[in-house]
């Protein structure tokens, strides 16, 4: 990672805030000259992994009380929504050490730590890497950014005796092939927030007139699953946003429907806001 571009950005609200973040963790569009010089896709094919513009439409969440991070490495670069090894040895030019997890399904479909592939667009690399590459990006992406994360977790447990984690994704639009929401929330099958989070957050887009999915196709990553504890408090859900709802998926510009989904999710952020108050308040007593 270039060293003058941080890792990540925090966005705080003004006073004490609320127990509600909001994670962006793929819309990072930082692409070290380095990376781009050792791919064998250009900027753009890379720049289908992304989560575009993801962080832009929840800009407004620190006037409203909720704390933002957002990722500014891209997702192909380092994915922070997996563990740290996760890693496909077939990728690497010698042995993986042995606490390396080689053998997921994320590893096997090419989507790893350190992604083989982006998308139709086959594999990113022409030629293995040194193990020492995924090291260096761990230490400098992963873990800053799970530092980062989980010190604004801790500090909403202290301050508010609760957290609610919104962990906020983008997706291919592919309806007519099996997906059809414009939205998808992923609670891990209801192990890593309350019914009651998922039913406020689902009543909020279905109120706006979108199709709502739960868990299928995406239950949630490494992100919703790590924190997720709602029994000590800490509530995730990952929620997933058709890039069709305000993208061009072929020129990654955003469309004339940007505003409309920005505006949702202000609405989104703002209930969930009220409901971590609720939440604070039966923390306290």
């Amino acid at each position: 990672m270039d060293p003058v571009v941080p890792p990540f950005h925090i966005h705080r609200p003004d006073g004490g805030g609320t127990p509600v973040i909001v994670a962006s963790p793929h819309s990072g569009r930082e692409y070290p000259a380095e990376f781009l010089r050792m791919s064998r896709l250009d900027a753009r094919a890379l720049r289908r992994s992304e989560d575009c513009y993801v962080d832009q439409l929840f800009a407004a969440a620190p006037g409203q009380g909720a704390t933002l991070l957002h990722a500014t490495f891209p997702r192909a670069y380092c994915d922070v929504n997996r563990e740290a090894w996760e890693l496909d040895p077939t990728m690497f030019s010698e042995k993986l050490p042995d606490w390396c997890n080689t053998t997921s399904s994320k590893v096997r479909a090419g989507f790893g730590t350190i992604a083989r592939m982006v998308s139709h667009d086959g594999p990113i690399y022409p030629r293995p890497l040194p193990f020492s590459e995924a090291e260096a990006r761990i230490r400098t992406c992963w873990q800053p950014y799970h530092d980062a994360l989980g010190c604004l977790v801790d500090d909403s447990m202290t301050r508010h005796g609760c957290c609610i984690l919104l962990d906020a994704h983008s997706m291919p639009a592919l309806k007519g092939r099996g997906m059809q929401a414009d939205f998808v929330l992923g609670n891990a099958w209801g192990t890593a927030c309350s019914p009651q989070l998922t039913a406020l957050v689902e009543q909020v887009l279905v109120g706006h007139g979108y199709d709502v999915a739960r868990n299928v196709p995406f239950a949630g990553g490494y992100v919703t699953r790590h924190y997720g504890r709602p029994r000590r408090g800490v509530q995730a859900l990952q929620l997933e946003i058709s890039r069709a709802l305000y993208m061009d998926q072929d020129t990654l510009a955003p469309h004339a429907g940007f505003p409309a989904v920005q505006a949702v999710l202000r609405d989104l952020v703002d209930r969930l806001v009220l409901y971590g108050g609720l939440l604070g308040q039966q923390a306290a007593e």
